[in-house]
């Protein structure tokens, strides 16, 4: 199935896919694009039941589910490969059981929640909502805040300018770059913030390693404690404020068995790097 819709503007597109793969990508002018491809008898059916459709800027796909276990669908190539084409700048909001979530090109916002499927976004130039089970969370850039929440699936963010919330059971959560407040929870995953600037950091972990680099030209004010891991610091020292001038990072870490590094991050390459 194909179709395709005259719009003026970005679009909120909403999906919903059991199985199979949805890709968003955007670009600065043209048409929506609405693609599906099925793989198998089921999956053509359930095509033609599909519902497709524009309201206003509001996208509908809303590919009905196979009756019964569906095992071929979620475990072979069966599925339904879903593509929207849409302008820079909408938003998207998908829901899945096993079909992986992928944008290309920039977006406004992104809410995603799947049972198996990975979640993957280029830029969102606002809020990113996730939440999955198994499935895995990538989003390289963030204009906004983060909000992730997984069982065993991991949590791998780029840079993000807003505040950050995740929380996971095994998945391991790695920032590169975070200019925002940050409350973290693992039970057995380990976290690496790579570089905080400014605000709060609150770190915390049962058997999962916190590891939590503070950008060169930042002051820290550290409350790291554990309870049979080792903690070190590359700072001045783990009680109170380092005495460079710079912005404030409150850093709380704590862990039970897990090891809690403090360590020297790089300076930012451009003033442009650090936003107000």
């Amino acid at each position: 199935m194909q179709k395709e819709f005259q719009v003026t503007g970005p679009i909120e597109a909403e999906i919903t896919l059991a199985a199979g793969d949805v890709v968003v990508e955007t670009r600065p002018e043209g048409a929506v694009e609405v693609e599906l491809v099925g793989h198998d008898e089921e999956s053509q059916r359930l095509i033609e039941a599909a519902r497709v459709e524009l309201q206003g800027s509001r996208l509908i796909v809303d590919v009905p589910q196979k009756r019964g276990r569906g095992f071929a669908i979620v475990f072979g190539r069966g599925g339904i490969d879903c593509r929207v084409r849409c302008l820079e700048g909408s938003s998207v909001a998908a829901r899945t059981k096993s079909a992986d979530v992928t944008v290309h090109g920039t977006i406004a916002a992104l809410t995603a929640a799947t049972a198996s499927g990975d979640v993957r976004a280029d830029r969102s130039t606002g809020a990113v909502t996730a939440k999955t089970a198994s499935g895995d969370v990538t989003v390289r850039d963030v204009g906004g805040p983060v909000t992730a929440q997984t069982a065993s699936g991991d949590v791998d963010l780029g840079t993000v300018h807003g505040t950050i919330t995740v929380q996971t059971a095994s998945g391991d959560l790695t920032v590169d770059a975070a200019y925002g407040d940050v409350n973290a929870n693992t039970v057995s995953g380990d976290q690496e913030h790579r570089a905080v600037l400014r605000g709060r950091v609150a770190a915390h972990s049962v058997s999962g390693d916190v590891t939590i680099g503070v950008r060169r030209g930042s002051k820290a004010f550290l409350d790291c404690s554990t309870v049979s891991g080792d903690t070190s610091s590359e700072l001045d020292g783990l009680d109170g404020a380092t005495v460079d001038d710079g912005p404030l990072v409150e850093i709380r870490a704590q862990t039970v068995s897990g090891d809690i590094r403090i360590i020297r991050a790089h300076a930012p390459a451009t003033e442009e790097e650090v936003p107000a």
